[in-house]
């Protein structure tokens, strides 16, 4: 429909008619503006060799995206090691795990799912482990860094046929940053203050590592990409007793889920029936219904996909599947939307349990699904996370926090067998922690956000996407990449599907989540449904019908 000349020359009509423009209600004159906008941009202002051109270049990166994650979805790393080699890790990693015999030894397979990636990666003892495990995963897809980089071309010339320079100069007009430098001046800024801290963090690495090589023998060499996440995890231990086995065991999925369920029904004033029988894509997903609480009113239908399979989306997500808008008769639409992710399926001794970090995943994608459920628009085009691409995080971010606060985890972090809650000793630790290892960690998210900008805020397009990922990797992150030859981009989803110059919105909107949260819940309480009935109102409702600025 944005090819549509018939369409566009009504809408550019009104566009430059002011006064028609201005007698419209804020809603509507917002999408002529934005519908304006979207024309221009598909190419309609163009002569026709050059839309004609535009068209091509779109139909392209759209099967460029479609190989990417494909690849990414069905090419799963995999590693074989011995029980000696995984020491560190619990007996319940090994339970129902498929084993190999090779060379007469008897082998256990090792993914790089996140289920099987992040337990090796925190608790594994060898580093040899942890490094063969890594650079599989970073090893993954070759094919795709040959798609990568003509994507970053396409988009480019794309680009300059709409009259940009760059193309993060074309994808940040319709941003809150709307400008690379903006962009590249906030990450500077956060990579300087940041690196205050992390390298305070990083002695602290460096310590333990020389500490644990002096025990073998062995000569120190550095901190390597895959020393952070188990020193982090060493560190907690250490400094707040934490452990993450221990913190597990009070996260058996099924309770926590429902758990923050009821914690977004009493927020929110909703009321969720689960679906019996669904007609659903897999007999893993559950699907339900959305009520007002107090009211015989429907609101909208969510499916949850929530455990690993071959081939399946590899990270969590959400999916509005249904926009909801206002029909012609007066009556609305239903949202629909789902969310998908991959968090470990129950073991033959015991159910599925979940991390903390699981726990705060499984808030912040249930924020992007009730963005779609309670929002309420006039037009399908600003329903929903359809805001700012700066801003759509914030939302999701802030709820984040109920993940972090004692009264809201004693109300679904149980003991898997005794159904003791948590205790307020752990919670105590849990939160203690909580900012451990925080510098070097957006360190890491500063590091994306620069890689994205190297490659499309460039005027000629002749950049190496591995060497720059690489390098940046290295110079940012402040760990050794190693010297196995690795193309870690090739499975960086977000550069192939839809965060192209916009993955510095992550850091941008943590902002805007800090001062919802610190402006109303800490103040009002976290449990305070007039809180949570403003937010849905004033936050929620609105979608992407007014400035988020």
């Amino acid at each position: 429909s944005m090819m549509r000349e018939d369409l566009y020359k009504v809408v550019h009509a009104v566009y430059e008619n002011k006064k028609e423009l201005e007698a419209l209600d804020d809603e509507d004159r917002r999408l002529v503006k934005k519908l304006e906008l979207q024309f221009q941009r598909s190419g309609l202002a163009l002569a026709s060799d050059k839309r004609e051109r535009l068209g091509e270049i779109r139909k392209r990166l759209s099967e460029l995206g479609i190989k990417f994650s494909r690849n990414v979805n069905e090419n799963d790393g995999r590693k074989t090691f011995t029980r000696e080699e995984l020491a560190g890790l619990p007996d319940s990693f090994f339970e129902g795990r498929e084993t190999e015999v090779v060379d007469g030894v008897e082998k256990f397979v090792v993914t790089t799912k996140y289920p099987d990636m992040v337990p090796v990666m925190e608790l594994a003892h060898h580093e040899t482990t942890r490094q063969q495990l890594a650079v599989a995963n970073e090893q993954r897809c070759p094919e795709n860094v040959p798609l990568m980089q003509e994507a970053i071309g396409l988009r480019l010339e794309a680009a300059r046929l709409l009259g940009y320079t760059t193309h993060a100069e074309y994808v940040l007009v319709e941003k809150m940053a709307d400008s690379p430098k903006s962009v590249m001046d906030f990450e500077e800024d956060l990579r300087s203050k940041l690196n205050v801290l992390a390298k305070r963090e990083l002695k602290e690495f460096e310590e333990r590592k020389r500490a644990d090589k002096s025990v073998l023998g062995k000569p120190y060499e550095g901190l390597y990409t895959w020393d952070f996440r188990y020193y982090a995890n060493q560190i907690k231990e250490r400094k707040h007793k934490i452990s993450s086995e221990e913190v597990k065991q009070y996260f058996p999925m099924k309770q926590v889920t429902r758990g923050i369920l009821d914690v977004y029904q009493s927020m929110l004033g909703l009321r969720f029936v689960k679906v019996a029988d669904p007609p659903v894509w897999h007999p893993d997903v559950e699907m339900y219904e959305v009520w007002e609480a107090h009211e015989d009113v429907f609101v909208g239908h969510f499916y949850l996909d929530l455990f690993p399979r071959d081939a399946k989306y590899n990270h969590a997500a959400v999916w509005p599947i249904r926009p909801g808008y206002a029909k012609p008769d007066g009556t609305h639409e239903f949202p629909v939307a789902a969310m998908v992710a991959n968090f470990p399926k129950p073991t033959p001794s015991a159910p599925a349990l979940m991390t903390h970090d699981d726990a705060v995943t499984l808030l912040h994608e249930l924020g992007h699904v009730f963005h779609s459920i309670c929002s309420q628009t006039k037009w399908a085009r600003f329903h929903g996370t359809q805001t700012e691409g700066d801003f759509v995080e914030a939302p999701s971010q802030m709820l984040e926090n109920w993940g972090w606060e004692p009264s809201v985890l004693r109300q679904f972090a149980v003991h898997h067998s005794s159904g003791e809650p948590i205790p307020e000793d752990l919670v105590k630790r849990l939160v203690a922690a909580k900012n451990e290892g925080a510098g070097l960690f957006n360190l890491r998210q500063v590091f994306f956000g620069l890689f994205d900008m190297a490659i499309h805020d460039t005027a000629d397009g002749k950049v190496d996407a591995k060497a720059i990922y690489n390098q940046l990797r290295q110079d940012v992150s402040l760990f050794k990449n190693g010297s196995d030859d690795t193309w870690g981009m090739a499975t960086f989803g977000h550069m192939m599907g839809g965060y192209d110059a916009g993955y510095y919105g992550y850091l941008w909107s943590e902002v805007f989540s800090a001062d919802m949260y610190a402006s109303r819940f800490l103040k009002e309480g976290v449990n305070n449904p007039k809180t949570g009935m403003d937010y849905r109102r004033e936050i929620l409702r609105p979608g992407g019908s007014r400035d988020a600025s």
